[in-house]
């Protein structure tokens, strides 16, 4: 959903600091009828599963939806040099916000505050039809509603407060395509959502393109490092870019189900998760250089969004009460420096939400069993509403500051 604008990002140092400060009540927003214009532009593009003509050219959707993706997408952690010191790649830090004093301000440097406006939650699930019935927590059960009313507050200068009929105006005809795994298409639904909010008839909004008729069920096969899959192609002529990947990067998620890389026509059975990565962000880099136009399209790539599991097994899920006061090393990982080098060395603009950091405080706004149906324990997927409705504040902040000029028509 942008105009031809300006599509500045870079890499910026991003500080360690952050965590909660410190909760309003739910609201619902009258509204307008602009959406109806957008409803046929609507897509969520689940990872690419091409024709399988060959096992080997197959991928593994990455999907709560469809199981477990072998998908050409990236996984991307901030990582930590030297003397402790964080660094990320930080897109519209510096360069779309200015804070205190005129001076360029890091948005993802914050802290979760109570918010005291009574504006939160920005939407109720229930009420919206493509929010799935697995991440809204309230009508599964869970009684506690602290976690809805937490915002994200950069320290040095504001984030825009929502307003949904002002995003459909200037979204009105545009595309937005979110592109990754379970994590992307719940940051799609929170979207959807928060747009809806401003919808006088939710009857004028519906889902056009199902998952893709092809997409395998279970079948083991290999991912592609050195190519896109041929559903990219439906991503191209785009207005909003939103990338993503990230939990299933992991040798019992791809090689102890049967996954393993392949580039060209041969298969790479030694070669490890990291560099593996590299070479399929590489890839994703070489695509975007190519294909993408970004004088019309602005492409943001969101970076992973850490989980709080009690130990490695992934059997042990306590949701908190209360966002966590420390990171506990759930901002760090291995493939923060990929990301950073891949990233420097593109010759076109990328901005990079980097919401690892957000992410990791909140270790009470996670599904854990309020699922539906009941039957397992989930400390990765977030609750809706809830923390994905920030990084898209986040997003429209973006938008506003850097695109939304451009946007009227």
């Amino acid at each position: 959903m942008v105009s031809p604008g300006s599509n500045r990002g870079g890499l910026s140092r991003v500080s360690t600091r952050g965590g909660v400060a410190g909760p309003g009540s739910p609201r619902a927003s009258p509204a307008a009828t602009a959406f109806a214009a957008l409803r046929r532009r609507w897509r969520w593009a689940p990872p690419g599963s091409s024709t399988l003509e060959r096992a080997a050219r197959a991928f593994l959707l990455a999907s709560a939806a469809l199981v477990l993706s072998c998908a050409l997408y990236l996984y991307v952690l901030r990582y930590v040099g030297r003397g402790g010191r964080a660094f990320a790649a930080a897109g519209f830090v510096g360069d779309a916000v200015l804070g205190l004093g005129g001076e360029p301000c890091d948005v993802f440097d914050g802290a979760w505050v109570p918010d005291d406006t009574g504006l939160r939650p920005l939407y109720n699930s229930s009420g919206c039809p493509f929010a799935e019935r697995g991440f809204d927590c309230l009508a599964n059960g869970r009684n506690d509603t602290g976690y809805l009313k937490w915002r994200w507050k950069p320290r040095r200068c504001g984030v825009p407060r929502f307003a949904a009929r002002t995003a459909l105006e200037r979204l009105r005809g545009k595309r937005v395509v979110f592109v990754g795994d379970s994590m992307s298409r719940s940051q799609w639904e929170s979207f959807i959502c928060m747009l809806m909010a401003g919808v006088d008839d939710p009857r004028t909004v519906f889902e056009e393109h199902p998952a893709p008729r092809h997409a395998p069920k279970r079948v083991k096969s290999t991912l592609r490092l050195d190519r896109m899959d041929n559903f990219s192609r439906k991503w191209v002529n785009s207005d909003v870019l939103i990338f993503n990947t990230g939990h299933w990067w992991t040798p019992t998620k791809l090689f102890d189900t049967g996954c393993y890389f392949q580039a060209g026509r041969s298969l790479k059975l030694g070669t490890s998760i990291d560099a593996g990565f590299r070479m399929a962000l590489e890839t994703w880099a070489s695509w975007v250089q190519k294909r993408v136009d970004l004088n019309r399209t602005h492409v943001f790539f969101r970076t992973y969004e850490p989980s709080h599991w009690g130990d490695t097994s992934q059997k042990v899920c306590e949701v908190t009460e209360q966002p966590s006061s420390e990171a506990k090393g759930n901002d760090k990982s291995e493939f923060g420096a990929i990301l950073a080098d891949v990233v420097t060395n593109m010759k076109v603009p990328i901005t990079v939400l980097n919401v690892t950091l957000m992410g990791s405080f909140r270790s009470d706004a996670h599904v854990g069993t309020w699922s539906y149906p009941p039957t397992i324990l989930d400390c990765s997927h977030w609750c809706l509403p809830g923390v994905p409705d920030a990084w898209n504040e986040l997003v429209f902040s973006y938008l506003l500051t850097n695109g939304w000029r451009n946007m009227a028509g």
